[in-house]
């Protein structure tokens, strides 16, 4: 069974930072690319973020590059993703999503967690 479980969403004001993370369990977790989806209300959903378990190599939207870094604890058997300079169009839920291989993650990922509010207020 894989399991998939965010925290760390919360409220903050613009130029703040918080720090996600995704406990991961029922899969091999150095196999695996793990990594974050948003979704705010009106909006595509877009991806984030993702890490390659096994190389650290990392993935970042344009949107999010140089303010966001992905991280991984393999022996956590967890993903951080720390955001800082928090802008107002950051405000979304963060899903915590995995699979086998980038390609597959980036066209819509198997495995999914439920989600952690984020809003940014200006």
């Amino acid at each position: 069974e894989v399991q998939l479980v965010e925290s760390g969403g919360g409220s903050v004001q613009a130029g703040g930072s918080l720090r996600l993370s995704c406990a991961a369990s029922g899969f091999i977790f150095d196999d695996y690319v793990i990594g974050w989806f948003r979704q705010a209300p009106g909006k595509e959903r877009e991806r984030v973020s993702c890490i390659m378990n096994s190389n650290g190599v990392t993935y970042y939207a344009d949107s999010v590059k140089g303010r966001f870094t992905i991280s991984g604890d393999n022996a956590k058997n967890t993903v951080y993703l720390q955001m800082n300079s928090l802008k107002p169009e950051d405000t979304a839920v963060y899903y915590c999503a995995a699979d086998r291989t980038v390609g597959r993650w980036y066209e819509g990922a198997d495995y999914w967690g439920q989600g952690t509010q984020v809003t940014v207020s200006s």
